[in-house]
């Protein structure tokens, strides 16, 4: 199994358009090393042809351009490798790369009902779309953890939970939370064995989940914030990570501590936010992260399992 990581930033990726975070600020200028970011998403294969593709980031077109994995193969006038898309949730910066892609509708897109209720509702970007050859084939996820197999990507198996988390802002359900709001997914090549837990939107990681990503073989895991209050500090905003549905990688219960729990699995941090310093190749956060075999996902970033 092929893992392409698209997009590595949360959103607004980093450098953000209109920020003057110490991050973005010095990346302008040049001090320190980092690397832009487009807005978080992936791709897997089993045979490096066919794609399941895992959110639809607004930057969709440039990871496409930057991977010629995305890119048509000369099996007609209009091609695509891309056999589906799941959503992880129905966050804007997951989704709004949909409109992207509607000369190739039909698309098949798998999500939760909550994600699709959003989607033709809140943000009704499936009814947009339904006048470009008749829009979005929907197939439902259940949250269960049972298997199940996608037709468009033999070869695959998948397993989704519900995990805490928040809906989107527009969501007319932001402050009441429901299963589906937010998942994690676990995906397996079935002919090799090779587990991916997939989860860039995590508030909590509790037993359940614990089980989850031991029975796998990397933790591709939410790193949008270093600290809870990192939007505070920087003078970004009021809310507090936990606020935005996001686990923090310090303090008690962090993700830091969580990811000790897994001697054996890889650990990659995905969705990071502009603002969190681990972006910052030569920073203390990233030398601890370093210390401890946490990784970074950036754009382009493949691993096999």
């Amino acid at each position: 199994m092929e893992i392409l990581v698209l997009g590595s930033g949360a959103g607004g990726g980093f450098p953000q358009w209109n920020c003057n975070c110490p991050n973005c600020s010095n990346y302008r200028k040049g001090v320190g090393k980092f690397t832009a970011r487009t807005q978080s998403s992936i791709a897997i294969s089993c045979n490096g042809e066919d794609w399941l593709l895992f959110n639809t980031s607004p930057d969709m077109l440039q990871q496409i351009s930057q991977n010629p994995e995305m890119q048509p193969r000369d099996r007609g006038v209009r091609d695509t490798p891309i056999r589906a898309i799941l959503y992880i949730d129905s966050q804007l910066d997951h989704t709004t790369g949909l409109l992207m892609l509607r000369e190739g509708c039909p698309h098949v897109v798998y999500s939760t009902e909550m994600a699709h209720q959003d989607l033709t509702e809140g943000f009704p970007i499936f009814e947009l779309l339904k006048s470009w050859n008749g829009g979005i084939n929907h197939r439902t996820l259940g949250v269960d953890g049972e298997a199940f197999e996608i037709p468009e990507l033999p070869g695959l198996r998948l397993r989704v939970w519900d995990v805490d988390g928040k809906a989107p802002p527009y969501s007319p359900h932001r402050f009441d939370q429901h299963r589906g709001d937010n998942i994690a997914v676990q995906i397996e090549d079935i002919e090799s064995g090779g587990k991916l837990f997939y989860a860039p939107g995590l508030n909590s990681v509790d037993d359940r989940l614990k089980a989850i990503m031991r029975d796998s073989d990397c933790l591709m895991v939410d790193g949008t914030f270093w600290t809870n209050d990192e939007m505070q500090r920087f003078g970004l905003g009021t809310k507090m990570a936990a606020d935005m549905g996001h686990l923090p990688q310090t303090g008690k219960d962090g993700m830091i501590e969580v990811l000790a729990e897994f001697e054996t699995q890889r650990k990659v941090l995905i969705h990071i936010n502009n603002s969190n310093p681990i972006l910052n190749e030569e920073s203390p956060e990233r030398a601890e992260l370093d210390s401890l075999d946490i990784e970074v996902a950036y754009d382009g970033m493949k691993v096999s399992l």
